[in-house]
């Protein structure tokens, strides 16, 4: 946390409507919140302070995978807060080292290191490959590789690591060596990776770019190629991960094995319940053609394009607003639906219909009308 002294530019842009949340007064606006203040939530519902109920298809970006306020996880935080909430990395302590062998049971894989958030378990990854590649002696092999389209988080190393310039805008210089390869280039990737390249990191689906999923032949490629040139295979399943795809992990969908996995979101939240929105994002496809592109994305992790001129955050703000359903607008004008992944089939069907009400709604309006 931290607290500071700021300049007005920097918050001017969100104060108008930050000023009717008395208790936000003192809130940095460094981001575009949705005018509604959210005070709880129910299994896939989120409620505001005046009472409305609205259907969750965000979950807080893919990380309330099992729904708001479920009372076992409520009563298993409670427990562990009576006993012991943090003794830091100079002790052993049980809740880790319990889900430390869960995971490498689940993963395959053998070692595990828990950090505060997403962002920072990928920090880890690029530290742990460039490390590697030094007590190996092989003090060329320091680039990190990352898809075009990418995030990987806001840190700086993280941030380095993401393709897209908007994130990066206003914090540079960012930390060098790194470089960009188009997603889902087998040609490009072979060309980018060589023996200067300590890792590849990739997510299997690319969440913030607007849900696109990797080809299967791509991430096959990537093992191959790293295996051939001794870079690491980073899979970033922050999003993608922890049954949000189908299998606990994305890898196992795409049956590719990495060397590294760095997962957070719905890490904390349990194990999944899966059930699919694609035939009913597809039927809106079919019937309103002009206004989106094919649906796209695996499991409860989809996304719907939609066509310019129209655009995805009027569709999002007139799904809020008129009907009580959270959406959320990604990458390259882009409906994301990343909901709980216990959502019932009744609640999918009352998603379904109220997005079909908003659709019509804005294509009756059409692309320049506003809601």
């Amino acid at each position: 946390m931290s607290v500071f002294r700021t300049q007005a530019p920097i918050v001017a842009k969100a104060e108008s409507v930050r000023e009717q949340f008395t208790g936000e007064r003192h809130l940095l606006a460094n981001y575009a919140r949705a005018p509604i203040e959210i005070v709880r939530g129910e299994g896939c519902e989120l409620i505001d302070a005046q009472g409305n109920r609205y259907l969750d298809m965000v979950a807080g970006i893919a990380v309330c995978a099992l729904g708001h306020a479920r009372p076992e996880i409520t009563a298993a935080i409670a427990e562990q807060a009576a006993t012991l909430v943090q003794a830091s990395n100079l002790f052993y302590h049980e809740p880790s080292g319990t889900l430390a062998n869960k995971l490498a049971a689940r993963s395959g894989l053998e070692h595990v290191f828990f950090s505060n958030s997403g962002t920072e378990a990928n920090e880890a990854a690029i530290k742990l490959a460039r490390k590697l590649a030094y007590r190996k002696g092989e003090t060329q092999r320091f680039r990190i590789l990352s898809c075009e389209g990418s995030f990987h988080g806001r840190t700086f190393g993280a941030l380095a690591a993401t393709a897209n310039p908007h994130y990066k805008e206003g914090f540079e210089p960012l930390p060098g060596g790194f470089a960009y390869t188009p997603f889902n280039d087998i040609a490009a990737l072979e060309q980018a990776i060589d023996e200067t390249v300590a890792a590849f990191i990739v997510e299997p689906v690319q969440g913030e770019s607007g849900v696109k999923p990797a080809d299967p032949e791509f991430l096959a490629a990537a093992r191959r190629l790293c295996d051939r040139h001794g870079a690491l295979l980073i899979f970033d399943e922050i999003q993608c991960g922890m049954g949000r795809v189908g299998t606990l992990f994305a890898f196992q969908t795409f049956g590719v094995r990495p060397d590294v996995v760095t997962l957070a979101k719905s890490l904390a939240n349990g194990l999944p319940i899966g059930a699919a929105l694609r035939e009913g994002l597809q039927g809106l496809h079919e019937r309103y053609p002009a206004m989106f592109a094919p649906p796209r994305g695996l499991g409860l992790m989809l996304g719907l394009p939609v066509r310019e001129p129209y655009e995805a955050k009027a569709i999002v703000d007139r799904a809020r607003v008129a009907h009580h359903l959270l959406l959320n607008a990604a990458g390259d004008n882009t409906l994301r639906f990343v909901p709980p992944l216990v959502i019932s089939n009744a609640e999918i069907a009352e998603v379904l219909a109220r997005l079909a009400r908003t659709v019509a709604e804005v294509a009756a309006e059409g692309p320049e009308r506003k809601p």
